[in-house]
This record gives C-alpha cells, sequence and structure tokens, in this order.
C-alpha cells in the first residue's frame, strides 16, 4: 500500500460514516493521528444534510486547508472507482451518491470512498493487527458480519467492488434465511443478532458468565468457535492468508471462542494451506474506520501522482 512521498507536514483526513455518527482524523503518511473530532450524523441522514455536515466539520478538522484528500468508510457498497455510494445501510434515501466528486467540489481536495469493513480492514493492516502482514482478512462480528481482503498489500474488492462480503458465505445448506438471500450464511451463526436469536443474551452477557465459569456460556462460546473456524476454513482455502484478524464488538470474547476456531481450523484444513496462519484480534477498535479511510486516501494520492 505505497503511496508517494509527501512532506512531514502533509496530511489527509480519513472520515468513517455511520448512522448516528461521523468520526474524522487528520494523519500523516506515516500514520501519525493530528488530531480527530466527532460529529453527529443528521437526522433523517439524507445525502444532502450527510454531505453539508461533513464539509463542515472537515472545516472544523482542518481549518487552514492543509489536508491533501479525503477518505470516507460508507456503511454500504461502494463502486469500483471508489466515487459512489451504491447503498448506505441506516442513512436516509442513500442509492447511488456521487459522494467522491460532491466533497471535491466543496471543499477542492480529492476524494475517495469504500465500504467501511474495508476501511476497518486497512486500518488494521497500516497501523493494527494486520501491520506485520501482506495477506490477511479482517473479519467484524457485530450486528452482521462484514469483511476484508488484504493481497499483496492491497485492498482487493473485485470487479464490480463489492468483495469481501465474507458473512454472507453458506454454511448451512438449509439453514436461517439471511437478509441477503441467502440461506444458513455464516452471519446467521456468528454475529451479534445471531447470538441473541440464539441464546437470548447480549454478547456481553455471555461473556460476563463465561468470565464467571458458567458451563453453559462456556459451551456456547465453544460451539460458536467450532462453527466460526468451519465458515473461516473455506475462505482460507480459497485465499490462504497470512493472517485473519478477527474484529466487532463479539471479538471482546475471543478468548472464550478463540482455541475452538484455531482447533477447527487445524482439522478442515490442510496444513499445506493454512502454514504460519495467525488469527488475532483487531487492535484499533472503533477507530479502525476512520485510520483505514486515511490510508484509502493516501494509496489514492499516491495512484494520481
Amino acid at each position: 500500500m505505497s503511496a508517494a512521498s509527501y512532506s512531514l507536514q502533509s496530511q489527509v483526513i480519513g472520515i468513517d460514516l455511520g448512522g448516528t455518527a461521523i468520526k474524522l482524523g487528520k494523519f500523516t503518511q506515516d500514520g501519525t493521528c493530528l488530531g480527530s473530532l466527532i460529529v453527529a450524523t443528521p437526522q433523517p441522514a439524507t445525502p444532502q444534510a450527510v454531505v453539508d455536515a461533513i464539509v463542515d466539520a472537515i472545516a472544523q478538522i482542518d481549518p487552514h486547508n492543509q489536508c491533501l484528500a479525503i477518505g470516507v468508510g460508507t456503511p454500504g457498497p461502494t463502486d469500483v472507482s471508489g466515487r459512489i455510494a451504491r447503498v448506505a445501510i441506516n442513512l436516509h434515501n442513500w442509492r447511488d451518491v456521487p459522494l467522491a466528486d460532491w466533497l471535491e467540489t466543496k471543499t477542492g481536495r480529492v476524494a475517495v470512498l469504500a465500504n467501511d469493513a474495508n476501511c476497518a480492514g486497512l486500518g488494521e493492516a497500516w497501523l493494527g493487527a494486520g501491520r506485520r502482514f501482506r495477506h490477511l482478512i479482517l473479519l467484524t462480528l457485530g450486528t452482521g458480519v462484514g469483511g476484508a481482503i488484504i493481497l499483496d498489500g492491497h485492498l482487493f474488492v473485485g470487479h464490480q467492488g463489492t468483495a469481501a462480503e465474507l458473512g454472507l458465505i453458506t454454511l448451512n445448506l438449509d439453514g436461517p434465511p439471511c437478509n441477503s438471500g441467502n440461506y444458513g450464511s455464516l452471519e446467521q451463526y456468528v454475529s451479534v443478532q445471531a447470538i441473541r436469536r440464539r441464546t437470548g443474551l447480549e454478547p456481553a452477557q455471555l461473556c460476563a458468565l463465561a468470565k464467571a465459569g458458567n458451563v453453559e456460556a462456556l459451551t456456547f462460546w465453544q460451539q460458536y468457535g467450532k462453527e466460526l473456524g468451519a465458515g473461516l476454513a473455506s475462505l482460507i482455502y480459497v485465499l490462504t492468508p497470512e493472517a485473519i484478524i478477527i474484529g466487532g464488538g463479539v471479538s471482546a470474547s475471543a478468548e472464550f471462542f478463540l482455541p475452538s476456531v484455531r482447533a477447527e481450523i487445524e482439522c478442515r484444513v490442510l496444513p499445506s494451506s493454512r502454514t504460519g496462519l495467525e488469527i488475532l484480534t483487531a487492535e484499533l477498535g472503533n477507530q479502525a474506520g476512520m485510520v483505514g479511510a486515511a490510508r484509502l486516501a493516501w494509496d489514492k494520492l499516491g495512484q494520481k501522482s
């Protein structure tokens, strides 16, 4: 993920656009964060209202127009060129919004977009748990299950820009229906919503019970790890990554399910496809999307130079 050489004072802005908050950060090329800001996402979150809020926030965080480019992580798919937000989850009336063009027109800076999970993967690859690796995947275990694929140091988005929907791979042919139209997708077994459906509890409650030695909670997490490991086995055979990084809110319980994840992978995956594989938890928390959006901006500048 190389970018052209800029001065030590050069900066970009990384933006994580969410349904309730917009997070912005200023970053140098070495990943130093020079300042950050969180503003509320306007409600209703129409495209024009959100753009106006972003432009105002950029003026606050970069009043002297020092930043060269803007990267934005959006809660939904973008086109392959990183110009158009095709759909944005939890934002009102978003469909094929030319967000990059609008931001460039209003700010005079280069702009580029990517799905928020892809940005989280870029962030972890740049400054987080994935910084030692060139080939890795990120899985975010949250309300849904998102993903990112980094191949040879570069974000892989596929020919239409929508690759790495890792949570939508099939785990059980006859499993629960998924919003994607699939049945028995990995998301239906390892997301927060799946945990609630299967146990009636929140992941944090199950984590607390497991810490207290509750046998049912410990057994649940062991089975959870087996199912997650089975899903990861398919991804490993296709991508043979050096590392798999587990993020999202459910990763707070990783100590209880990662041992069975690793055991399942050892059972299901040939040694030749998992040599040296590391399975790690994410390090950047809810900053990963903002950090990755900044990395996206630096990469865009490198492509233009």
